[in-house]
């Protein structure tokens, strides 16, 4: 697999957040009964990323949860030794009854992590609302699932692969396109 183009880099990462921030305040007028959650694993640190400049604009602290979603995927692949499947767990601090949940991962594509995260969250309580925010939504849906907060479109052919690097995991801010 080769690295095809950088389509975004650390500022258009920082800058496609910030956006991301305003319109979540702006849909939901302010961070009232809000809670983020992601997607494990990158989803959770680009929802931390979300939490804080949303912070930094309205001043008021908004709350961060994290969801596995391992037993709910229909592509379950074993990844232990035991045959078993690894599962982290979730962490959402706060009862998601009655809340609005902004559902937050890196890359939309099938739409099945989406469809999963959903029957996770649905297992965990009963929101008022489920928002989807991704940094990048590549299309090729499989499943009738749209993102309400997109940070960049970026149609790819089915040959490519779109990679998303973050800084907590990658040790530097990317995103690429590469060809099979």
């Amino acid at each position: 697999m080769t690295e095809k183009a950088i389509v975004l880099d650390e500022q258009a990462i920082r800058r496609a957040l910030t956006r991301i921030s305003h319109e979540i305040l702006e849909r939901n007028k302010g961070i009232d009964d809000c809670i983020l959650v992601g997607i494990r694993t990158r989803g959770i640190y680009i929802a931390e990323r979300l939490a804080e400049r949303i912070k930094q604009i309205e001043g008021k602290e908004i709350q961060v949860g994290e969801i596995d979603i391992t037993l709910y995927r229909d592509d379950l692949t074993v990844k232990t030794k035991d045959q078993e499947p690894q599962v982290k767990g979730s962490d959402i601090p706060v009862q998601i009854d009655n809340k609005k949940v902004i559902l937050v991962d890196d890359v939309l594509y099938t739409g099945r992590t989406v469809r999963a995260a959903l029957d996770a969250l649905i297992d965990i309580g009963r929101p008022a609302s489920i928002q989807l925010a991704v940094l990048v939504d590549r299309g090729h849906r499989e499943l009738p699932i749209r993102a309400d907060f997109v940070g960049k479109n970026i149609p790819t052919s089915s040959t490519e692969k779109i990679v998303v690097q973050l800084t907590e995991v990658d040790q530097q801010d990317k995103v690429s396109i590469y060809e099979n």
